[in-house]
């Protein structure tokens, strides 16, 4: 079967990155959501002429220090000093010229319901206490994302961060070489999946 996704899943630790929002309408209010849920210490720059109250409610939801908001029109010097950008206008000239900065800085950039433009996709997360299920249809469709994450969460039981923990707790009682110890764990675990 020939592999149609390339894509490689990383867990970034967002709070020790620096993000760029380009836009202030609803784009920007779900990608905001999206990422706070997930980080709320995230530090976050806002850069649009307008923002949409909905926006100031994300950051007020999730108690966010870290989110600065400057109204004005977005500059190519904006993306400097930040890790991840993501272009959330609805004004198409927009997005290109935030994704083109952002190329010129190496910097990486989402560009809002653009797929051929990102670097990076923001897929569905279903998020128990210390597991963290992270959902991709490859650009496709994050309507099918959204609904596989409410799935995930009904079924995950709520007791999965509990023997997150326990098997933490346990790890750190083997003194055992590092090969013995993932044999150990993955027979512990193995009824898991059963």
């Amino acid at each position: 079967m020939e592999q149609k996704n390339y894509l490689f899943p990383i867990f970034l630790k967002a709070h020790q990155l620096s993000f760029l929002i380009v836009g202030g309408g609803y784009v920007c209010e779900e990608k905001l959501n999206f990422l706070l849920k997930s980080s709320p210490l995230s530090r976050v720059t806002i850069v649009a002429p307008m923002i949409r109250p909905e926006v100031f409610e994300v950051v007020e939801k999730y108690d966010a220090p870290n989110v600065h908001i400057v109204l004005r029109e977005f500059q190519a010097d904006d993306v400097k000093g930040h890790q991840i950008v993501i272009a959330a206008t609805c004004i198409e000239a927009v997005n290109a010229f935030v994704k083109e900065s952002a190329n010129a800085e190496n910097v990486l950039v989402n560009v809002a319901d653009d797929p051929p433009r990102c670097d990076f996709y923001m897929g569905g997360i279903v998020n128990k206490g210390n597991v963290k299920i992270a959902i991709s249809t490859n650009g496709k469709s994050p309507t099918l994302a959204k609904r596989l994450r409410q799935f995930f969460e009904e079924m995950l039981p709520e007791e999965i961060d509990e023997l997150a923990e326990t098997l933490n707790a346990y790890r750190n009682t083997l003194k055992n070489d590092f090969e013995t110890k993932v044999n150990t764990l993955n027979n512990l675990t193995k009824e898991l999946i059963q």
